[in-house]
Parts: C-alpha cells; sequence; structure tokens
C-alpha cells in the first residue's frame, strides 16, 4: 500500500517571530512532524513527505534556514513544490543538492509510485498572490501522460483551480487552470488534483477530476462567505494529509486529514 503526506502552507518566518503578528507557524510545523513520526509505525509504507508551497512567510534566507532547521528531525525525504509566498532564488540556494530541485526555472517534478503517478507543478508567480501554470509546466503535463498510459495520477500545486467559496482566496486560484483540466480530463485513467492555499481541507469534483485543498500546519482562513469580507486567520488546529493507494477490495487513492498534535487514545470501544 504506497502512501505519502501532504503538508502545506507552513509559513515560517525568523526564528522566535510570528507569521502575521499572531502565529507561531514554527511550533505549528514542530507539532505535525512530532505527529508524523509518532505515526509512522502505524500508517504503512509512507515514502515521503511532499509540500504544497507556502515553506516560508516571506522567501528570505533565513526563513528557509529556519525552515531547514526545523524539518531535520522528520523521519522520511521531503520534496516540495513553491507557493506565492515562497522566492525560488533563496529556496534553491537552501536545499541545494536535493534529488527533486531543478537548477533553474520552475521548480517541478515527476515520482512513479508505482500504481500512481504524482507530479509536482510550480504555479508561483513571483510578486503576485495568484497563480499560473507555464509552459514548462504544461510541458512536464504532457510528457509525464503520453508516458504513463492509463496509471492514476495526481497533480500537486499550490494554488488550487477549484472554488473554495471564499470569494477573496478564489481570485488567488490558477488563473490559467482551466487549460490544465482540459489536459487532466483527457487522461485516460483517475485523476487527482491536491493544492494547499486555502489552509483549509476542501474537496469537490470537476468533471471527472477530484479537487482537494489540505489544510495548513498552523493558522487557518476563517471560513467567512459574506461577499466584501476580507481574509482573516484563525488559530484553527492544523493537520497534515495522508494519501494511502489500496489494491483491494477496489483500487483507489484514499486521502485522511489526521489532526497534529498528541490527544488522548486509542481506546477500545468497549468500556
Amino acid at each position: 500500500m504506497p502512501a505519502f503526506l501532504q503538508i502545506t502552507d507552513t509559513h515560517i518566518v525568523a526564528p522566535g517571530a510570528l507569521a502575521c503578528g499572531r502565529s507561531d507557524t514554527a511550533a505549528a510545523l514542530t507539532r505535525a512532524i512530532e505527529t508524523i513520526n509518532a505515526k509512522l509505525p502505524v500508517l504503512g509504507d509512507v515514502s515521503c513527505v511532499i509540500i504544497t508551497g507556502d515553506l516560508t512567510d516571506h522567501g528570505t534566507p533565513e526563513e528557509y534556514a529556519h525552515f531547514s532547521a526545523l524539518m531535520a528531525p522528520l523521519a522520511l525525504p521531503w520534496l516540495a513544490v513553491p507557493g506565492n509566498h515562497d522566492r525560488r532564488a533563496p529556496m534553491r540556494a537552501a536545499f541545494a543538492g536535493a534529488d527533486w530541485l531543478t537548477k533553474e526555472g520552475p521548480i517541478q517534478w515527476h515520482r512513479d509510485f508505482g500504481p500512481f503517478s504524482l507530479i509536482g507543478l510550480d504555479t508561483l508567480l513571483e510578486g503576485a498572490h495568484h497563480g499560473d501554470l507555464c509552459d514548462d509546466g504544461f510541458a512536464l503535463v504532457d510528457q509525464v501522460l503520453n508516458r504513463i498510459g492509463d496509471q492514476p495520477v495526481i497533480i500537486a500545486t499550490h494554488h488550487p483551480w477549484m472554488p473554495s467559496a471564499i470569494t477573496t482566496m478564489d481570485a488567488d486560484n490558477i488563473r490559467n487552470g482551466a487549460a490544465l483540466m482540459a489536459r487532466l480530463a483527457a487522461h485516460p485513467g483517475p485523476v487527482r488534483m491536491i493544492s494547499g492555499h486555502v489552509h483549509r481541507a476542501m474537496t469537490t469534483q470537476i468533471g471527472r477530476i477530484t479537487c482537494q485543498i489540505a489544510p495548513a500546519t498552523g493558522h487557518a482562513v476563517d471560513v467567512d462567505l459574506r461577499p466584501g469580507v476580507d481574509n482573516r486567520l484563525t488559530l484553527e488546529p492544523g493537520g497534515v494529509t495522508l494519501y494511502t493507494w489500496l489494491d483491494a477490495p477496489l483500487p483507489c487513492l484514499v486521502s485522511d486529514v489526521i489532526p497534529t498534535g498528541d490527544y488522548p487514545g486509542p481506546y477500545p470501544f468497549q468500556g
């Protein structure tokens, strides 16, 4: 049962600082890593952790160094794509030598898990909040889809294409996402798109494509669906998302949001 974990929107700032003056994102990431490490013995064959962007809050070398130090205890390899709060040059400098890191251009990659493929796409437009997929990204999608036949595929991005109903967040989605979805809809195998950016766990179906947004490790975007309301953060519990491939009773990819932290249990249902 091959599996991987998704972390997103860690928003690490300089040591001792708080994101937005309120959110202790370093403590939140530490809780996430401790949760992953503690649960690994019962989660099956987890291959890696993928991070779907906004590793840091301002994309500075100091923040990436802090992120690296916080990630060091993780008992799994990890790979990442950038989000709108990241910057490619300091990200490359901080993680130089990583086998998933491109030497130039967009930071994106492909991993074959056997029963399924995973493509990480770079949707960063430096200086903008919204996302776009560049020509190299479309080329990578075309190349992989042509090669894998009808193998199921997962597309990982920072910016989603699915709407969240939080209009200020939806304004920052992938602007050319329709072109990406058209390519994915033509793939003969199952397709799923997993993203971050909204800091909430959300799922929808667009045509035959399942789209998911994962919760952040730290603060969430407040759910306020009234028109004209600015984005606000709320200090809800963080989470990481586990994706597990099952061969039986039928082939499928199952996702599960795991709250981070230490909670009582497990206990038998019979008291």
